[in-house]
Order: structure tokens, then sequence, then C-alpha cells
């Protein structure tokens, strides 16, 4: 992905081509041929990404050379916290399979024919609690009972939404790599184990600032409560995740109860 690509002109850019009969099998094709065309890995940096055969009922592209899978999600206008997938059923199922891909969100402009905005959000930032049912269709529709889901995206840590294009400016690809390369210390843990750990996260970048308190931290122990209401040691809890953070690299312990983002 250089830095001068013209994201989507060369492939004439437009959702209502006469290409296909609908609108959003248009924005598939066409999002996709930029993909093969201008993308890389974002694990390990190489490139082409290789499609995956039509209608694939996992993943769109794969990295021949890590083996990393991906879905590509692209949508008009800005990025939104909720993005509309598949099934229910299936996509929480998957989320347990070794080949889970990690997803993409692609933001269009069509009136300049041009991708404005690209993340990535690695699989290991996903979690059961990130996946909202919808309600299942009528019993008058042609799938009757078939239930669809979002994608809670805006509930993804900062740091799992890794930018690629941010307003038309790429980011460089070393760049990307080492963003990715710092979290994959959450792999290894289990969902469970990986929800306390992202909801942590989460509430260490709300403080705002690079420098902070455990108090600043115990100041979301509410919400923290709210989404394990099982769990009565929520701050004992709080110093764990904290200390799994910074034993992983992703925070160092300055001492007297004061933390720095690295």
């Amino acid at each position: 992905m250089a830095a001068d690509d013209e994201p989507f002109r060369n492939l004439g850019f437009a959702e209502d081509a006469a290409v296909f009969a609908s609108a959003s099998q248009n924005v598939r094709v066409l999002s996709e041929g930029w993909m093969a065309m201008h993308g890389f890995c974002p694990s390990c940096g190489a490139e082409p990404l290789a499609a995956f055969k039509a209608n694939s009922p996992v993943a769109d592209f794969h990295c021949s050379t890590c083996a990393e899978e991906y879905e590509l999600k692209a949508q008009r206008g800005p990025i939104k916290r909720r993005i509309m997938d598949g099934a229910y059923g299936a996509m929480t199922a998957r989320l347990k399979a070794r080949n889970n891909p990690s997803l993409m969100v692609m933001s269009y402009d069509p009136g300049r024919a041009r991708v404005t905005d690209l993340i990535v959000v690695p699989r290991h930032f996903f979690t059961a609690d990130l996946i909202e049912p919808r309600k299942p269709l009528g019993p008058t529709a042609r799938r009757a009972g078939w239930q669809g889901c979002n994608i809670l995206i805006g509930d993804v840590p900062a740091s799992g939404r890794i930018p690629l294009i941010t307003g038309g400016a790429v980011t460089p690809r070393a760049e990307v790599v080492d963003r990715w390369r710092s979290t994959l210390f959450l792999k290894d843990a289990s969902l469970n184990a990986r929800g306390w750990l992202l909801a942590v996260m989460r509430a260490v970048e709300a403080v705002g600032r690079p420098e902070f308190t455990l108090d600043d931290v115990y100041a979301h122990e509410a919400a923290l409560s709210a989404l394990y209401p099982g769990n009565r040691n929520v701050r004992p809890k709080i110093r764990q995740q904290l200390q799994v953070l910074r034993d992983r690299g992703w925070l160092a312990f300055n001492g007297r109860g004061t933390y720095r983002r690295t």
C-alpha cells in the first residue's frame, strides 16, 4: 500500500456501476479487488494478500507467508460503532476456531471514488461480548427465523483498531506491523481471560493520559462490575490484569502506584 496510491480510482469505483444488479455486490467486488491490488498482511507485512474462492464461509483473504486470514467489510461513509455481519450462530461458533479471521473495515467515498479509511482488528481482540445478535427474521420472510449479528467494533480497545488508512493518509507498513505485534500476547489467553484483559485495556485508554495511577483505573470499577457481575473482587482483578499487561510490555510500572503506557 504505497504512499502515493490513489485508492479505488484505478478501479473506477462506483457502488451503482452497472456491473451487478445490486450496489452491495458492486461494493464487495470492487473493495476486494482493491485489497487484492493494494493490500498487505498487517501481521507480517508480506504482500500481496491472496483471495479465497468466492463466497468462502469464513474469510476473504489469507497471507501466503504467515497464513493469517482476513474478512473484509466495506461501507459508505465513516466507520461506525456497529458493523453488520452474517449469521449470529456461525459468528459465535467461529470465535473458538483456529482460523477465526481478523477483520478489515474499509470506508469509502463514492463521490471521490476512493478509500478514505481502513482499519484492521486482529482476531485476538475478539470476544463473545463484541458479537451482538440482531432480531430474527419474521415468519413471513424468505429466510424466516434467520438471525444475523453486528460486530461492536467501537467496543474494541484503540490498540486493537489498527489504522492502515486514515482520512486518505496511508500508515507506514512497519508501524502497522509493530502495532499488530505489540498485542500478540492476547493470543495466549483464553476467551474468558482475554475479556478481562481487554476490559482493563479499555479502562486504561479511557484515562486519556500516557501516565496514570491505580486510582485512575479504579474509577472504572462500577463499569467493570456491571460487565462481570459474578466477580465480587473487582479491584484485585484490576491489579492482576495490570500486572499481566506490565509483564507483557503493554504497560510500564513507574513505582508508587503509577503506570505508563508504552
